[in-house]
């Protein structure tokens, strides 16, 4: 997700259509390599093999089995690229091993050849299990029928357990319009799905579903003593558990599918398991949720690699039938030592980074910050630590904590099912553009009191830990019934700045950038959607660097926080794409301003060697076809605001 400095952007996107162009992608995937690859210490019994031409799977079989190898199948389903395992090799090693490299080199059908580095995904969430973490079962009480659904609070907040009142995700108000999440498959990547549980194995979706962990199409989780495996199946009880059956409780969009994509059990993550994973069957399935990531130590900066981006970005652009896939992430668990920014999965602009809140309204003490959090959900209650979130668990049993933002990612990926049952044809911006529009700020707050709630250009109230405010499935629903496609999307390098800048270490350096977004040329943006400020700066501590950007318009977005834990002072960041929503909607004419300073009390120093900023969003107004009922609606407010702009 990084970028070269100078890329000349001259791309039209159609209403799903979000490609980079092949150089400006080829800089993406090397510069994230760069970043993460510095770390990588563990290479695997993986490796990554292209073919000369497109020769096709029956070729590929016949060089692994030459070779002593087994072919896991196609990268992303191509005729050239492959997955081999050598099962003679250990899973880890920390070095390459020269002579299986070289049996594939030599032959002469293999263009390259690249054993795949192992690195590390972690749950968000997940707690070791202890004896109150299996609540028995309970019997069925008539109103609803679902025995858990009392412990669902963030379906129906009643208040109990101490929590707020209304303060839930409004659910009952889409299935009140007939809304329930039909032919709508949501898949779990995780760590297994246990689609023989009763509140789970008729919305199950079993030819979208594949295990990538043992290569074979029962995405079962692997037992073990402490059910540490029971991650997925939790998550994929949120979405779309049974209603009325007696079990557990009930999915947020109880009606729709989940297919399980098991791909987080093995010692080391690879390339080429993410990348399959995520472009799984991307015409079967509609949403892809992770409740993963990158380690939350706040000392780690990582992303997708190369075959992983190429997944995401083929989904926006080729899944559900050009329409996009949506991927929703986690935002994680770092709590506030930690900034989700330097995370590259859910600080991508193609993900929506969903954070969590308490049954109070208060952040949760795990929670991150950061400016690329798109909206909130739900996790841990407030007044009782034990009280999380109730879902399904293993071998047909159920839980009521679950938690982290592991839990909150799911909740979101339900609402989106709603609204794309509501109206099949929203594209993967729609979704993003409807969860902007009709999420709530509600009763949200920040329990430390740092992050206030904060009004950008055209008047859309966002905070750093929340985003735009918790999901509400009743409005966005009914919006998206009458929802018309936003027009094509546009990308704007506005500019660029590459002398070599000393960072003081008492006092902060802005750096500017006026831009005129590309105006009278192909690329012209004047109504934003993301913003990228693609920043390499190295210093003596990079976790005391603190980084801000300033819209024309004034909104000051955090995008980089201090980070406690972060001690580096080698790798830096390289063409690291940091990014914000919270001028979304805005004009992005006029001068950007860059802020970096160190928040420390010991001495250091630095230099920011590049900044490049990224404009991404629409040319044409894109609310204009939309009818106002609501006049103090957030639409409406937007929309007045860009029309009195085009009276000017």
């Amino acid at each position: 997700m990084c970028m070269t400095s100078r890329m000349a952007v001259s791309l039209v996107t159609s209403r799903a259509m979000d490609t980079w162009p092949p150089l400006a992608l080829l800089s993406i995937l090397i510069s994230t390599l760069i970043v993460t690859a510095a770390n990588a210490e563990i290479f695997t019994n993986s490796f990554y093999v292209k073919l000369h031409g497109s020769p096709g799977r029956e070729a590929a079989d016949a060089i692994a089995l030459k070779t002593g190898f087994d072919n896991y199948g196609p990268v992303l389903g191509s005729q050239n690229e492959f997955h081999f395992v050598h099962r003679a090799l250990p899973h880890a090693r920390t070095r390459r091993s020269i002579p299986h490299m070289r049996k594939l080199k030599v032959d002469p059908q293999v263009h390259m050849a690249v054993q795949m580095p192992g690195f590390k995904r972690v749950k968000r969430g997940y707690k070791p299990l202890r004896v109150e973490n299996l609540v028995p079962d309970i019997e069925p009480q008539r109103d609803p029928t679902d025995p858990y659904f009392p412990f669902q609070w963030y379906l129906k907040n009643t208040g109990q357990n101490g929590g707020k009142a209304k303060l839930d995700l409004n659910v009952e108000a889409a299935w009140a319009q007939g809304v329930t999440g039909k032919n709508v498959t949501t898949a779990i990547m995780d760590d297994g799905v246990d689609y023989m549980h009763p509140d789970l194995t008729n919305n199950y979706n079993a030819r979208a579903s594949y295990d990538f962990s043992s290569n074979d199409a029962y995405p079962y989780p692997r037992y073990t003593d402490d059910w540490f495996n029971s991650h997925g199946t939790r998550c994929a009880g949120e979405v779309a558990a049974a209603r009325d059956n007696g079990y557990c409780g009930v999915g947020v969009a109880y009606d729709s599918k989940i297919a399980g994509i098991r791909m987080l059990d093995q010692p080391y993550m690879t390339d080429l398991i993410e990348a399959n994973s995520m472009g799984h069957e991307p015409n079967l399935i509609d949403i892809y949720s992770a409740s993963w990531g990158p380690t939350d130590d706040g000392k780690t900066v990582d992303g997708p690699r190369n075959a992983t981006m190429r997944a995401i970005v083929r989904g926006v652009n080729e899944g559900r039938n050009k329409l996009g896939n949506i991927y929703v992430w986690a935002s994680g668990d770092g709590g506030e030592d930690d900034d989700c920014n330097c995370d590259g999965y859910a600080a991508s602009m193609w993900t929506i980074s969903i954070n969590s809140a308490i049954n109070d309204g208060q952040n949760a003490h795990y929670d991150e910050s950061c400016s690329s959090t798109l909206a909130s959900t739900f996790s841990n209650g407030a007044k009782d630590p034990n009280t999380g979130v109730a879902t399904t668990d293993l071998y047909g049993k159920c839980t009521t904590t679950h938690s982290g933002t592991s839990a909150a990612a799911p909740e979101a990926a339900g609402v989106f099912a709603l609204a794309l049952e509501a109206n099949p044809q929203l594209t993967w911006r729609d979704v993003q553009h409807l969860t902007v529009l009709t999420s709530k700020r509600n009763s949200l707050f920040d329990a430390k009191g740092r992050f206030h709630w904060t009004m950008n250009g055209v008047g859309l109230e966002f905070n750093h830990l929340f985003g735009f405010g918790v999901l509400d499935a009743g409005a966005m629903v009914a919006l998206a019934k009458q929802w018309k496609t936003v027009p094509a999307r546009y990308h704007c390098q506005g500019g660029s700045v590459q002398d070599l800048t000393e960072i003081p270490s008492s006092r902060s350096v802005q750096l500017k950038i006026k831009t005129n977004a590309c105006q009278g040329t192909d690329t012209q943006v004047n109504y934003l959607e993301h913003v990228q400020a693609v920043i390499t700066l190295n210093s003596t501590r990079r976790g005391d660097v603190e980084l801000f950007l300033t819209s024309p318009m004034g909104t000051r977005s955090m995008i980089l926080s201090r980070r406690v834990h972060d001690d580096d002072r080698r790798d830096g960041f390289t063409k690291w794409p940091f990014m914000t929503t919270h001028t979304w909607g805005e004009y992005p004419q006029g001068t950007w301003a860059l802020e970096v300073s160190f928040n420390s009390q010991m001495q250091q120093s630095g230099f920011i060697k590049e900044w490049t900023l990224m404009l991404h969003g629409t040319r044409d107004p894109p609310y204009s076809d939309l009818p106002v009922s609501d006049p103090h609606s957030k639409l409406a407010i937007v929309k007045k605001a860009h029309e009195e702009r085009n009276k000017m």
